[in-house]
């Protein structure tokens, strides 16, 4: 069997998704994936390309004023010639999202990406954790510190770089990757074996 091909397609506005990007990317090859990151708003025709023989993509961007970005929004939008023939059926999608404030209405976002899938006739895979930092002898430092089940949500200073996202976040986006990666194999070895 081949490895799984899992494309990470995101926008980053200010490199702290740019960040959490990476490390899906790093988490989905550390499960044996072949990965990509894909910038939507440089994406080019060979990208697209790939995003169609992916066997997952994973969407990412910040969250602004409730919701993904306004180019992940474009982005969205563009996917409409693949949702005409239903190009993207039955791949694996997953999510993840950054913002200043611990909630942010980060759940939006990581809801329209799961509608994006949804039209695109895609299987959500979510986060699979329980929630962190939620009791007395939890820490900040737990994966799912945020508490999230859809996807991977981060939360970063908003007068902090890149360099700021918090090392749980990251953690738990790799978690994703490897998520996305692990059922993406058993999803291939379910279709050999039907």
């Amino acid at each position: 069997m081949t490895s799984p091909v899992v494309s990470i397609a995101y926008h980053s506005g200010y490199g702290h998704t740019a960040v959490l990007a990476e490390a899906v990317r790093a988490g989905a090859v550390e499960a044996g994936a072949e990965a990509h990151l894909i910038k939507v708003d440089e994406i080019t025709e060979e990208q697209w390309g790939m995003l169609d023989r992916s066997d997952a993509i994973v969407f990412g961007s910040p969250t602004y004023m409730g919701t993904a970005s306004g180019a992940f929004h474009v982005f969205g939008e563009a996917t409409s010639s693949r949702w005409a023939g239903q190009d993207w059926q039955d791949k694996l999608a997953a999510g993840f999202t950054n913002s200043g404030s611990k909630s942010g209405d980060k759940l939006h976002t990581l809801q329209f990406f799961q509608t994006l899938a949804a039209q695109h006739g895609m299987h959500w895979v979510n986060l699979g954790l329980l929630p962190g930092w939620n009791s007395s002898t939890a820490s900040e430092n737990d994966l799912n510190r945020l508490g999230f089940f859809a996807g991977a949500a981060a939360q970063t200073d908003t007068d902090q770089g890149p360099e700021g996202v918090h090392k749980a976040d990251i953690a738990t986006a790799e978690h994703l990757g490897r998520r996305v990666a692990q059922t993406a194999r058993t999803f291939a070895r379910g279709r050999i074996a039907a």
